[in-house]
């Protein structure tokens, strides 16, 4: 494996950790992936760090390899090596013994060595996005371990141990988005799982053993054709209940009920036993598809500038194109988030997105408001820290430099709290604004600043369960595609949530509730199709900068998400 050119002078990042004991040291960006490029890769001084409980490297495209060194750094409890390039893992990696969180997600990788089997204190593997074709068998020897992400790889199989009763602890597996073409009937052994997703993959048939995992609250197998139609509807319909008390009945594909001569046994939703003829079933089978495909399918429909009854623009100052440049809005309407826990759903996948494809706001940040509460023509602007006010969320009006200390000093003390074996998500996007002399803000007609990217919006217009139109908006400074791509996978998300909240038609809530929404036009909402209107972005001059979305915007290959333009 290369070594990194040892001649060059030592990074004064890795200078101030040795100088200053530090036990957590976090490298990343563009400034960092200079170095590596010039450097040839990390330099070794790193490796003397031994101290170091936390370790971080991150987007930093130029990062193909780390060397076997890495294992002196026995001490290490997480280590980080996300959004880079890397090519291979270091053997040497089995040695770290102490680790409890190992992040190697989004990079270029096609195998992983045994040797990580070898990380009995592991809790925490993240492998996705990668291009891995197979997992080590051995993971069982991992007997800590709590959570396995292996989505978007190229995976057929998971490894027979991963199902081994060894890992009792073991509560969340996400292997979405690969080629996996069966469940083990042995998962029945993972006595903790409470999460499993297995959305997007090749999935026929799921195992009636499911059923008895009897922590289980969250599943996901969306995006398989199931040869069960009617449990395939289920699983469309993340009704995860309804699927598991479906397979504990003896549900058809793999269940345990048994068919009668002549007949197939089913469950209709509410779980009524239905005996089917054969005969009918051959006759009714392709319009039984074609109804549970029309039933399953998300609408989101694109209203145009000139279709709107109500349009926003948000003007752009030049300030902002040396700080965080980016950024689309839109409108939706139609959201539902007055039924059940519609509203908490709808703020715990934002907070998903925040942690996933925003890779913790690093790259990109969402922003959701009430329109109701939005006072337009918007501008996107930028101000000294020290004249920045804003009332954040939950907290009174105060300046951007008071708030920002603040935030830091919160996240010290939950660094103390766990004992520094994670930096929190607040110590990774407070970093972003280090030696801005101007901070980003979207400023409404009346000078209130109801956005402050990366670190929050305002209170003034933040969404509740009487909200009916949101006004959305996705901020960046790597990329405008990156606030696209942000901005089309919230929208799928709120499709999806939209129609949950329909199908399950929970109670609005208290009394005092259904009054407080009682002034919203979809109060007894008869469809769960989402309305996207148009918003402009335009630059001082008047000049269009981007509408979103554009014909080019919300293409998925989701199958059941109709976009209607």
């Amino acid at each position: 494996m290369a070594q990194a050119n040892t001649s060059l002078n030592v990074w004064p990042e890795i200078e101030k950790a040795e100088n200053e004991n530090r036990r957590e040291l976090v490298l990343q960006g563009s400034v960092v992936d200079k170095k590596i490029e010039s450097c040839g890769g990390i330099h070794p001084r790193l490796y003397c760090l031994a101290l170091l409980n936390y370790l971080e490297i991150s987007q930093c495209p130029s990062l193909h390899e780390v060397n076997e060194s890495i294992s002196q750094l026995s001490h290490l409890q997480s280590l980080i090596l996300c959004r880079n390039k890397l090519t291979s893992v270091p053997k040497s990696i089995g040695e770290l013994k102490a680790i409890k969180v190992l992040d190697l997600s989004v990079n270029q990788l096609h195998v992983l060595p045994e040797d990580i089997c070898e990380l009995r204190e592991l809790r925490t593997l993240n492998i996705s996005c990668n291009n891995i074709t197979a997992l080590p068998e051995g993971l069982s020897k991992c007997v800590k371990l709590a959570s396995i992400n292996v989505s978007k790889n190229a995976l057929s199989r998971l490894p027979d141990d991963l199902w081994s009763s060894r890992l009792e602890l073991l509560s969340s597996i996400i292997a979405s988005e690969n080629v996996i073409e069966d469940l083990s009937s042995e998962v029945h052994n993972l006595s903790a799982l409470k999460v499993l997703d297995l959305s997007s993959n090749k999935l026929q048939d799921i195992p009636s053993e499911l059923a008895n995992c009897t922590k289980l609250k969250e599943i996901n197998f969306k995006g398989n054709k199931l040869k069960d139609k009617r449990l395939e509807k289920m699983v469309n319909g993340c009704l995860t209940k309804s699927v598991l008390d479906y397979l504990r009945a003896g549900g058809r594909g793999k269940g345990k009920g048994k068919q009668q001569d002549g007949e197939a046994a089913e469950k209709d939703d509410t779980g009524c036993n239905i005996s089917v003829k054969k005969s009918a079933g051959k006759r009714k089978g392709k319009k039984e598809v074609e109804e549970v495909d029309e039933l399953n399918r998300m609408v989101v429909r694109v209203l145009h500038l000139s279709e709107a009854t109500s349009a926003v623009t948000v003007n752009v100052s030049a300030g902002v194109k040396d700080v965080r440049p980016y950024i689309v809005c839109c409108i939706v309407k139609g959201m539902n988030l007055r039924q059940g826990n519609a509203l908490k759903r709808f703020l715990t996948a934002q907070t998903k997105l925040h942690d996933d494809i925003c890779a913790r706001r690093t790259t990109a940040t969402i922003a959701t408001h009430d329109l109701a509460l939005v006072k337009a023509p918007l501008l996107y602007d930028v101000r000294p820290p020290d004249t920045l006010k804003i009332v954040p969320l939950g907290r009174k009006e105060i300046k951007a430099t008071q708030l920002l200390k603040q935030l830091q000093q919160e996240a010290d003390e939950q660094r103390k709290q766990r004992k520094r074996q994670n930096v929190s998500g607040l110590h990774k996007y407070l970093q972003l604004l280090d030696g801005k002399d101007f901070y980003p803000c979207l400023v409404d007609a009346e000078d209130h600043v109801i956005s402050f990217p990366p670190i929050t919006n305002s209170e003034r217009t933040k969404i509740k369960k009487t909200t009916c139109e949101l006004f959305l908006e996705v901020t960046s400074s790597t990329s405008l595609q990156v606030c696209k791509d942000v901005m089309d996978a919230l929208i799928i998300k709120m499709a999806e949530l939209n129609k949950l909240t329909f199908d399950q038609k929970e109670d609005v809530g208290s009394d005092e509730e259904a009054v407080a929404v009682s002034d919203c036009p979809a109060e007894n909402p008869t469809s769960h199709e989402l309305a996207i209107i148009q918003v402009k972005v335009m630059d001082v001059d008047g000049n269009l900068k981007v509408v979103y979305p554009s014909k080019t915007d919300l293409i998925s290959e989701n199958r059941d998400l109709t976009v209607i333009r």
